[in-house]
């Protein structure tokens, strides 16, 4: 369970980069609009490190540190430079290239010194120590996070402390200084205790609590963990729930209670297969099959074994088949090796006495049923090899679409696309936040995935492409991956269908919570493509996103809400009603139309 909690450390890091520095996608792009193109002497100081701070694309990241580095060193604002390398190495850390990150991190040290910032030279002391800690060079990550702790200690940012203090713990827990990784945590609780920082609390708790299990003492680690797991059910946060889950399961396993241990892998299992955690889903299913083995239920450990294998492998589909094709090969070319083996030691035999013979000829006997009872065995194998393949692909494209994961499987990477013209629509629900505050999120989770799943059958019926959804809001588009010249109207039935669909269902009484809708569609060019080395996610960017989501928050309840470039595409088959230039945040006046 090592690698599950250190993956509950990168977690707690993206929660101090959000709190401490807001970073938000939708600001970067309106903020980028700003600037019609990369002719650096237009890009404002200021505006540019808001860009840096608020993008979230490690490779924007980088293209922008880099331009706000470059103009606050002509400028000599040394402040801002600081800013551009820390953001820089930040970046870098994203992509995996920890030396370079490293690298942007000294430097920007040095900026710190020389505007005696001594704040900013410990928290870059601590990521230097984040960065050697996750290259395992625990000497070289002790000693940075000891300096940077001592230089945060004598300033007044209690939460750039508290973060030092928990990630420090977390090194000492792997290598192994139990007791100094005690320490360290419960000071960060006691720190984010007294700034009011639940989150900060719950992620020390459920660190306390792993230190207690490997302490072996059962009971405290069962009650922090429980503690822990009742903070973030309050905040919604229930990737590190799935965690502690399966720690307390590990507890109960040890103790032999077997039975208690399967209801905790069951909980984590029911909570990861909720949210679509597919880490989380692989680690229980192992848990629940070391479980069972236990308890002597060899069948359904063999189940889960196998659902933790086909979780584990769907994002490494790609070299997974690649590794058995050439196992596939080898296995070949020997059998050929074998015959003709088998041929030379037969004419050999040939000029042996009746009695070597007759050994020879029982031999090739036994060979031959050996080799006859491998076949089969291969056989066998390659068939469960060609289900777990057809499994595996099936679970690539209901990730990507199907001429983007043949991209990927063909080369290894996906380049991205620019379609000069593609239709996006956006849709939320009117008053969602009102009613996630007064709903049981249970209920409140089962309606929104009855209403997706609607929608997903009606842009699947019109050829479009589901994006993402974020919170109760909806978003897919036609035109891609596809070119066609028929997604405006496409995506206007679709959007049809959607409101329809949603107002047959406002006044039915049952076990759902029924919302009124509002869509925004807007069309233009964008760049399709994905992002990263993990969890792929087919996404889409540019300027026509930004207006699709403005025509969705200036719609109103039960109504599509057209840009000029949809309406003219459109509204020689679908009436619409004008409603006059209409101010947009960032954008100005633009027309927009009513569907009728």
């Amino acid at each position: 369970m090592q690698s599950s909690r250190n993956a509950l450390i990168i977690i707690y890091l993206n929660f101090i980069c959000s709190t401490g520095f807001g970073q938000n996608e939708r600001i970067a792009d309106s903020l980028k609009s700003y600037y019609p193109s990369d002719d650096k002497s237009n890009f404002n100081l200021q505006l540019l490190y808001n860009v840096v701070i608020n993008e979230t694309n490690p490779d924007s990241i980088l293209k922008y540190s880099e331009i706000l580095i470059e103009r606050s060193e002509a400028e000599s604002n040394f402040k801002l430079t600081h800013d551009g390398y820390m953001q820089k190495g930040n970046a870098l850390r994203l992509k995996g290239n920890l030396d370079q990150a490293l690298n942007s991190f000294f430097v920007s040290i040095e900026y710190a010194k020389k505007i005696n910032y001594i704040d900013g030279v410990g928290k870059l002391y601590i990521s230097i120590a984040d960065v050697y800690s996750e290259s395992e060079n625990h000497a070289n990550a002790s000693f940075y996070y000891a300096k940077g702790i001592q230089l945060l200690r004598n300033s007044e940012d209690s939460l750039s402390l508290a973060k030092a203090l928990i990630n420090a713990g977390d090194e000492y827990f792997n290598i192994g200084n139990l007791d100094s990784a005690l320490i360290f945590t419960q000071e960060s609780e006691k720190i984010f205790q007294n700034i009011n920082s639940q989150i900060g609390q719950a992620y020390c708790f459920g660190n306390i609590g792993m230190v207690y299990a490997e302490l072996g003492n059962d009971l405290h680690a069962e009650e922090y963990m429980n503690k822990a797991i009742q903070l973030l059910q309050n905040l919604g946060e229930y990737y590190p729930i799935t965690v502690y889950l399966l720690h307390i399961a590990d507890i109960y396993l040890k103790q032999g209670n077997n039975l208690i241990a399967r209801n905790y892998a069951l909980k984590s299992l029911k909570l990861a297969e909720q949210y679509g955690l597919k880490e989380q889903i692989s680690d229980a299913n192992l848990k629940l099959s070391e479980i069972y083995e236990f308890i002597g239920i060899p069948k359904k450990a063999l189940q889960h074994y196998k659902d933790h294998i086909a979780y584990r492998d769907s994002v490494k589909n790609i070299e997974t088949v690649q590794e058995m094709a050439d196992l596939r090969t080898d296995y070949e070319v020997s059998q050929k090796q074998i015959e003709v083996d088998l041929l030379n030691q037969e004419r050999k035999n040939q000029r042996i006495v009746n009695i070597a013979a007759a050994i020879t000829s029982v031999l090739i006997f036994l060979l031959a049923l050996g080799l006859y009872r491998r076949y089969k065995y291969i056989q066998e194998t390659n068939r469960i090899i060609e289900i777990e393949k057809s499994r595996s692909e099936n679970l690539l494209l209901n990730i990507l679409p199907q001429e983007t994961a043949q991209e990927l499987k063909e080369s290894g990477r996906v380049e991205a696309k620019k379609f000069e013209s593609a239709t996006v629509l956006f849709s939320d629900f009117k008053e969602f936040t009102k009613l996630a505050s007064s709903v049981e999120p249970e209920q409140l989770v089962k309606s929104i995935d009855y209403y997706f799943k609607a929608f997903d059958e009606i842009i699947a019926k019109y050829g479009l492409e589901k994006i993402k959804t974020i919170g109760d809001a909806y978003m897919c588009a036609g035109g891609i991956p596809k070119e066609s010249f028929t997604h405006p109207k496409n995506v206007i039935k679709a959007a049809k269908e959607m409101i329809d669909f949603v107002q047959r269902k406002l006044p039915i009484q049952d076990d759902l919570v029924h919302f009124e809708i509002r869509i925004g569609v807007h069309t233009g060019p964008v760049v399709a493509g994905i992002v990263g080395l993990k969890k792929w996610q087919y996404d889409i960017w540019g300027d026509t996103v930004n207006i699709a989501s403005r025509m969705e928050s200036m719609s109103e309840p039960g109504k599509v809400n057209l840009s000029e470039t949809t309406y003219e595409g459109i509204n020689d088959e679908f009436p619409c009603k004008y409603r006059g230039k209409i101010d947009v945040k960032n954008r100005g006046p633009l027309k927009m139309y009513f569907l009728s």
